[in-house]
C-alpha cells in the first residue's frame, strides 16, 4: 500500500492598521506618523507595536501548535516596517524572509509577505496592479502580491496578499472590489495552468456572503473559507457592536483547509459602548490607545 504524505502549511494574515515607520519621506499622508506629526507617532510607539506583533504571532503559533509559515501583512508603509519587525524582536531568532514590493496606494501602504525559508523555497514574486477608470473616478489602490514557492515534497504553492478597495459607500454595486476580484481571478487562473495550488488571503473589505464574491468563486474555481465563519455570525472587525468579517482565506477547491479567527486576549479591550470585547486599536481617533490593530488576524491551516 502506497503511503499519502500530508503537508500541513500554516498561513496567517494580519491588517495591522497604518504600520507606519516613524520617519517621514515627505509625503502628505506619511508625516501624520510621525513624532511632530498629528498622531505623534514616535520610534518609541513603534518599537513598542513592532514587539506586541512578534509576540502575538508567537501566541497564535503556541496555540495552533505551529509556527506560520507564511504571513501576509496588510497597511504597512514599507520593506523597512518588515526587515525592523523581523530584525529588533524577538522574531530575529526564527527564518523568515520578506517579500515586499511599493505600490501606489494614495495613503502611502502597501502588502507584504514573510515566509520561512527552511520550509518554503521562494520561486518568484511580483506584484499584480489593481487599476481602473470609471467615469472620472480613478482607482489607485494596492497592488495584489504573487509568490510562488517549492515545497519540500516538490508541489507548488501560489500565495497571494490582497487588501481590496473599500465600498465607499457604493454597497454591493462598487465597481472597485470588482476590478480588484478580476486580477485576482486571472491570477488564481495563471496558477491552475501552472499545476500550482492556490490560497489567496486578505482584507477584502467586504463580507464573503455579497453578490460579488459568488461570481469570483464561480468564475475562479475558488472556495471561500471565510463563508461558514460568517454564517456563524464571526468576524475580524467590530462596528458599533457588531462583528463583521471581511478578513477571507480562499482557496481551490480540491484543498483540505480549515480558517481560524485568532482573538489574541492580551490585544483585546472592553467595548464600553456596547457589550462584548473588540480589539484594542493603536488609534481611537487621534488618541493614541496603545494596540496594534482593529483587526483580528486568521490563520489558515492548508494540508498539501
Amino acid at each position: 500500500m502506497k503511503i499519502i504524505s500530508i503537508i500541513a502549511i500554516y498561513i496567517f494574515f494580519w491588517n495591522l492598521e497604518n504600520f507606519f515607520d516613524w520617519k517621514s519621506d515627505g509625503s502628505s499622508y506619511d508625516t501624520v506618523f510621525t513624532a511632530s506629526g498629528q498622531r505623534h507617532w514616535t520610534y518609541r510607539r513603534f518599537k513598542k507595536k513592532c514587539a506586541d506583533v512578534a509576540k502575538a504571532i508567537l501566541w497564535c503559533a503556541s496555540v495552533e501548535d505551529g509556527l506560520p509559515d507564511i504571513i501576509g501583512i496588510a497597511e504597512i508603509e514599507n520593506k523597512a516596517v518588515l526587515k525592523y519587525l523581523l530584525m529588533n524582536t524577538i522574531l530575529e531568532k526564527l527564518d523568515y524572509e520578506t517579500v515586499h514590493f511599493e505600490s501606489p496606494d494614495r495613503r502611502g501602504i502597501d502588502v507584504g509577505l514573510l515566509y520561512r525559508k527552511s520550509r518554503l523555497k521562494l520561486l518568484a514574486a511580483r506584484p499584480a496592479r489593481v487599476w481602473g477608470v470609471k467615469g472620472r473616478d480613478t482607482l489607485r489602490t494596492r497592488d495584489i502580491l504573487v509568490a510562488d514557492f517549492l515545497l519540500p515534497e516538490g508541489e507548488r504553492l501560489t500565495v497571494t496578499v490582497n487588501h481590496h478597495p473599500s465600498k465607499f459607500g457604493g454597497g454591493s454595486s462598487d465597481w472597485r472590489r470588482e476590478v480588484a476580484l478580476g486580477v485576482l481571478s486571472a491570477v488564481a487562473d495563471s496558477a491552475r495552468q501552472a499545476g500550482s495550488r492556490f490560497v489567496a488571503m486578505g482584507d477584502f473589505n467586504d463580507t464573503p456572503e455579497g453578490e460579488v464574491y459568488k461570481t469570483f468563486c464561480s468564475r475562479s474555481g475558488l472556495r471561500s473559507l471565510a463563508l461558514p465563519l460568517f454564517h456563524k455570525g464571526m468576524g475580524t472587525i467590530r462596528y458599533e457592536g457588531r462583528w463583521e468579517l471581511i478578513d477571507h482565506f480562499y482557496v481551490d477547491s480540491a484543498s483540505s483547509a480549515e480558517m481560524k479567527i485568532m482573538k489574541i486576549p492580551f490585544l483585546m479591550t472592553r467595548d464600553n459602548v456596547h457589550s462584548g470585547e473588540k480589539p484594542l486599536r493603536t488609534y481611537v481617533g487621534p488618541r493614541y490607545a496603545g494596540g496594534v490593530s482593529d483587526h483580528l488576524p486568521i490563520m489558515l491551516r492548508f494540508e498539501m
